[in-house]
């Protein structure tokens, strides 16, 4: 039966790799009914054969106080185990003063990223970041330039996104790259603060390259726009997100959960030992054609050669597939201790590695969980290295010039 199980987890995973779809609940308010934005950014995603599952709540003039004392948002939240939640608030209100921020919009966000992290764990909370009003905002010395606010604007977002770790769809830094150097194309309504139908494509684009990462030139998807213009808010879209991907804090909803392993070979035996982000199933196939192993900490025997060792890992928020390398030589035990470095254990109970005339590049200890934690040791003047005792480490590894030594020590 588990070879049968595995067989269906890694059919599973390769049939995963052929999707790209995504759901989306988008919260706000006219900024993104002004034209529909939702249903542009769903078009516009199936025009790139990408899938969207995508429901929204707008509600004009909501600030995120507003969406936090409506009933509606949170059965909204709790309605699908989303993978993202669009959160965008009031146009002004991220643009005012620092402390105001602090007072009567974070704690806010604060409140509905929590809600949607309690709803689903592996959800995504995205900001929609606005964009500064044509002319600025006069009421306020500060901001009464669209610079002076869009760029009050992209700070919050990005703060806001930091304290509630989350992301940020940059639709503002794309909407000055084009009023910078594409005066011509008109990207707002005649009020001067919603967008026109050319800014709602743009904010479109911006979130498909946000949501999906990739770029969304070619999209044959143009809301009835002009193909030239099209393309110039495609390529402005996936340049200011694609460019600076980290700025944004953005991770690919099929990037949530990680795995990594190491393998430390002593003659013929090959301990691994895996860590993932997060608990979760592990599947190897050690490369011999032998039957797969699980857990996170196998051990197999090899005959003489070179193996594609692969890691199949599963877990609540995503699926993480790892490939690695590993020789087994052909030298006896003997000459392993006598020509390659080795570690043993002296008297006093400390562990002892025994270099040779290997240079030492690297030493890391891993605990039983596999995750990587300080360790104390001595080089020795023989050109030994001294570990003191520590319940704590399970493994220890030793990178040298040209090997790799790595041992348990439990």
């Amino acid at each position: 039966m588990k070879l049968v199980a595995s067989i269906l987890f890694v059919l599973m995973i390769q049939l995963s790799w052929t999707q790209d779809s995504i759901s989306v609940l988008f919260i706000g308010n006219s900024y993104l009914s002004v034209n529909n934005l939702p249903q542009m950014v769903q078009d516009l995603t199936e025009s790139m054969g990408d899938h969207m599952l995508m429901d929204s709540k707008m509600n004009g003039g909501f600030t995120f106080q507003s969406h936090t004392t409506d009933a509606v948002t949170y059965d909204k939240i709790h309605s699908n185990p989303w993978d993202f939640v669009v959160l965008q608030g009031q146009s002004q209100e991220p643009s005012f003063p620092y402390d105001q921020v602090n007072q009567q919009t974070l704690p806010y966000a604060q409140q509905l990223s929590d809600s949607v992290y309690a709803s689903n764990a592996c959800s995504q909370v995205n900001y929609y970041m606005t964009w500064g009003r044509q002319v600025g905002d006069p009421q306020w010395d500060s901001i009464n330039t669209f610079d002076k606010m869009n760029e009050r604007l992209r700070n919050a977002y990005l703060r806001i996104a930091d304290s509630t770790n989350a992301s940020v769809s940059p639709v503002g830094v794309a909407w000055k790259y084009v009023r910078d150097f594409y005066p011509a194309i008109n990207l707002y309504a005649g009020d001067g603060s919603h967008p026109s139908l050319e800014g709602s494509y743009l904010a479109a684009c911006t979130f498909y390259s946000s949501l999906f990462q990739k770029s969304c030139l070619g999209a044959s998807y143009t809301a009835g726009l002009n193909p030239q213009t099209c393309a110039i808010l495609q390529l402005v879209a996936s340049n200011s997100v694609l460019d600076s991907i980290p700025t944004w804090k953005l991770v690919h909803h099929d990037s949530l959960f990680s795995a990594s392993f190491v393998a430390g070979v002593n003659q013929y035996d090959v301990l691994f030992a895996a860590t993932t982000s997060s608990p979760g199933n592990l599947v190897w196939d050690f490369g011999d054609g032998s039957s797969f192993g699980f857990g996170q900490n196998p051990t197999h025997t090899y005959t003489p050669g070179t193996y594609t060792v692969t890691l199949f890992a599963s877990g609540a928020c995503g699926i993480d597939t790892v490939q690695q390398q590993i020789t087994v030589n052909t030298v006896s035990l003997d000459g392993i201790t006598t020509q390659w470095p080795y570690l043993y254990q002296n008297e006093q109970g400390d562990f002892v590695c025994q270099t040779r005339l290997f240079e030492v590049t690297n030493i890391e200890a891993l605990n039983l969980a596999g995750q990587q934690i300080p360790v104390s040791y001595t080089v020795n003047s023989d050109g030994t290295i001294t570990f003191a005792q520590n319940p704590d480490v399970f493994m220890i590894r030793i990178d040298f010039d040209h090997y790799v030594l790595i041992q348990r020590l439990h």
